[in-house]
């Protein structure tokens, strides 16, 4: 997987399920790669990995392996990026970081493309990726924003367990099929690995995602509320969120209440910015039974919205449907379209 002309590429976290999607967006995307360099932990290390046919033997991260990098792509856990995302950066690389390490970092720009690709401009070495939940919102809410403006944002999540790992969706299908064949079942990983209780997902929801926080949110919660106002330069935006974990493989789906500050807006006005909106399919036929659906959307690269709707009460109201898959959109893509966006602005050089 290599080209003459092309960027020196890694991947840090290559033998993990984003990991994983990031070398098979790279190929699907045919980024321009002159040499990939596949890294991870000492335990993943030697593993062979075979990318578009060729044979690359995964080596460890250290910072000497970022040498001749121009952009490096991490997903591999917030204390490996502290320590190796600035030491790609000494080495001249471009970190595009799909952890929430540097997400909040007044000098790491948090770049979703459709909604602030802007922001690219500001980096000094390292860009955050945002959590798979806020990226999906913020590509729905952007153009209404833009058009109409926005106040007020109450989010409801229904996440699927792949944004807990592989591990999750193994747990998942081993009690699916342990509760079916009257089996007992012993959760070890959900809601929280390292959290003390663990609880039963298959037939279930939990609503609990990452570790609860002083203020009775969830840090899963607070990192919505946080990068969106982040994203969309709006301090002052006031944004809730529950986030709920459901019995579902890969695509996360979320309820969106928001309130725009326009007057005599209707729900057709806003079903008719999201069609023509960049990375968003608008599927919205209640007539016929037309939403999305996480089993839908997995595979694909674009935010899905429908369900949109005046609320009965606030004239300025409105309540839609938004799924995604959480691998692609909300990780894998995300952080190849960031990579795309600086190459096409410039912004990293090609070595010699």
């Amino acid at each position: 997987m290599s080209q003459q002309n092309g960027f020196n590429v890694a991947v840090v976290g290559a033998t993990g399920a984003v990991g994983q999607q990031m070398i098979q967006t790279l190929v699907k995307e045919k980024f321009p790669i002159k040499k990939l360099t596949l890294l991870s932990s000492s335990r993943s290390a030697g593993k062979i990995v075979i990318v578009n046919g060729e044979e690359h033997t995964v080596l460890e991260a250290k910072p000497e392996s970022f040498e001749g990098v121009d952009i490096a792509l991490f997903s591999a856990g917030g204390n490996v990026s502290k320590e190796l995302a600035p030491e790609a950066v000494k080495r001249g690389a471009i970190v595009v970081d799909n952890t929430s390490a540097f997400r909040m970092d007044p000098e790491t720009p948090l770049v979703v493309p459709e909604v602030n690709e802007g922001d690219l401009h500001l980096h000094n070495g390292i860009i955050a990726n945002p959590n798979c939940s806020t990226i999906q919102m913020v590509v729905a809410l952007e153009p209404i924003r833009k058009h109409f403006g926005l106040k007020k944002v109450i989010v409801s999540t229904y996440q699927a367990v792949s944004g807990a790992g592989a591990s999750a969706i193994e747990e998942l299908m081993e009690q699916t099929k342990s509760i079916l064949n009257n089996e007992a079942v012993e959760p070890k990983i959900l809601p929280v690995k390292s959290d003390n209780n663990h609880y039963q997902i298959a037939f279930n929801a939990i609503p609990q995602i990452d570790k609860f926080q002083e203020n009775g949110y969830t840090y899963e919660e607070m990192k919505m509320i946080n990068e969106t106002k982040k994203i969309m330069h709006i301090p002052k935006l006031q944004v809730s969120a529950t986030c709920v974990r459901l019995p579902v493989a890969v695509s996360h789906s979320e309820s969106v209440y928001f309130e725009i500050e326009a007057d005599d807006v209707s729900a057709n006005d806003i079903k008719a910015l999201l069609k023509d909106a960049p990375g968003v399919i608008l599927q919205d036929d209640p007539e016929n039974q037309i939403y999305p659906m996480p089993a839908n959307c997995v595979g694909s690269n674009d935010v899905f919205v429908g369900r949109i709707r005046n609320d009965l009460d606030e004239k300025r109201g409105f309540h839609m449907w938004v799924v995604s898959d959480n691998l692609l959109k909300g990780a894998a893509w995300n952080s190849v379209q960031i990579a795309e966006r600086l190459v096409k602005l410039g912004l990293v050089g090609e070595r010699e």
